[in-house]
């Protein structure tokens, strides 16, 4: 099994969401974050005055999938998160270990 984390733009949630599910993803959970990377933050201006904002929002994702399906939710969110601009985000693949529903006890793939 795998845990695609992926760190992408707010406005680009449903979309991804919307795609995943046509891809056959079951479920995911979706969590507000700040951060930045190459960006550095922006600079915005409020009632005439300047002020540099070092995070910005983000949304992160988590999908756990088994091993076959993690190349395609890869590529989905990777396509729907697309803007093809700085700040379009990350995905990190991790092993999954162990994954255990726990309102009936199933456990791995049986679990997702």
């Amino acid at each position: 099994m795998k845990l695609v984390i992926a760190v992408i733009k707010p406005f680009k949630l449903e979309a991804v969401r919307e795609a995943l599910s046509l891809a056959g993803v079951a479920g995911l959970t979706a969590t507000e974050a700040k951060g930045f990377g190459r960006q550095k933050g922006q600079t915005e201006i409020y009632r005439g005055a300047e002020y540099a904002i070092n995070m910005l929002p983000k949304v992160r994702l988590e999908v756990a999938t088994s091993d076959e399906m993690a190349p395609k939710v890869v590529e989905t969110i990777r396509n729907a998160a697309n803007t093809d601009t700085i700040g379009d985000g990350k995905i990190f693949v991790l092993d999954l270990p162990e994954a255990i529903r726990i309102r009936t006890g199933e456990t791995g793939e049986l679990a997702l």
